[in-house]
């Protein structure tokens, strides 16, 4: 009997959509499946990294430092304010907040309850750019190209940063925007200096330049975004341990890759976690511990995490070799 060749083209065709069509329902069910899980359980499965860095002096003991960034908080974010409000039974010695606090302008007294206690401590803070200005819908997809410094330059802040800088005050907290200042935790001495926003063009180093205290027991240089010139002057002036937020760790990771974007000038392998600034061995002997959150929240535009848990960061600092 001859085979039906008239028939077997249209077969072949016709498995070929059948197999193209169950390609595409199958990637469409991933996709939708994978945007369901970063948005709605990993944005809201928050971790506490635990780390230590061997910085203080022989025989020093031990400092607890709680290092929290990029909340991006607005009220309606319940779980994330009961993270926060859990991180004070973590006892720490010092807050350190990066900034990027508010996404909203309600989002003040919200904050406010969620440190509670945290605000009993003694704590430092700067600000984000998301801090003055409210966040705008973009296509996240320009991050593979270009960063997002500068885009706030044609609007006027629109959120209470000034409150919020003065409440925090108010509660004890060192405003390191741009300026310098002495802490006693514990004993310990602590020489400081921060910046405003490197990421949003306001941080001015020049206004705290020069030699970090070289009689303190401890120099802590904060800021929001961990730009390498900023770095590259804490380092220079001696302060032995530097703190950033911004990056969101990337936000989405790919695994066995890591993260995609950092959204700054910081390399890909440092965009969250703890290393050396810089990574090679300096010509002056000089170089820094440098710890970037991965922060706690996303824009209210953007509210997913893949592979990038939400977290804040106990850092146990201990002595350094002898």
């Amino acid at each position: 009997m001859r085979p039906d060749t008239d028939r077997a083209p249209w077969a072949a065709w016709h498995h070929g959509v059948v197999r193209v069509r169950t390609i595409t329902s199958i990637a469409a069910v991933t996709g939708v499946a994978a945007i369901g899980y970063a948005s709605v359980i990993e944005r809201n499965w928050f971790a506490l990294r635990e780390q230590e860095v061997p910085v203080l002096p022989p025989g020093a003991s031990p400092l607890r430092v709680l290092h929290i960034s990029d909340t991006h908080l607005t009220p309606g974010r319940h779980r994330l304010m009961a993270f926060i409000r859990s991180l004070a039974s973590l006892a720490p010695d010092l807050v350190v907040n990066t900034g990027d606090s508010i996404a909203s302008p309600e989002a003040l007294s919200p904050l406010l309850d969620s440190l509670g206690p945290l605000l009993d401590v003694p704590g430092v803070f700067v600000y984000g750019s998301n801090d003055l200005f409210s966040p705008k819908p973009r296509n996240p997809a320009r991050y593979l190209w270009r960063t997002s410094a500068g885009e706030h330059e044609k609007y006027e802040p629109d959120l209470p940063w000034e409150k919020l800088g003065e409440e925090l005050t108010a509660a004890g907290w060192l405003d390191l925007n741009n300026r310098r200042g002495e802490l006693t935790v514990n004993g310990l001495n602590i020489a400081l200096a921060g910046v405003h926003d490197p990421h949003a063009d306001r941080d001015r180093y020049d206004l705290v330049a020069g030699q970090a205290n070289a009689t303190a027991d401890l120099r802590l240089g904060v800021m929001h975004s961990p730009e390498p010139p900023v770095l590259d002057q804490f380092t220079a002036d001696g302060y032995e341990l530097l703190l950033a937020g911004h990056t969101h760790g990337g936000q989405l990771r790919v695994p066995g890759f890591g993260a995609l974007v950092t959204n700054c000038g910081i390399d890909r392998g440092r965009v969250s976690g703890l290393s050396l600034h810089p990574q090679v061995s300096p010509t002056d002997g000089k170089s820094s511990w440098l710890h970037v959150s991965a922060g706690l929240g996303t824009s209210p535009w953007a509210p997913v995490r893949f592979a990038c848990r939400p977290e804040a960061t106990l850092l146990t600092l201990t002595p350094r070799a002898a």
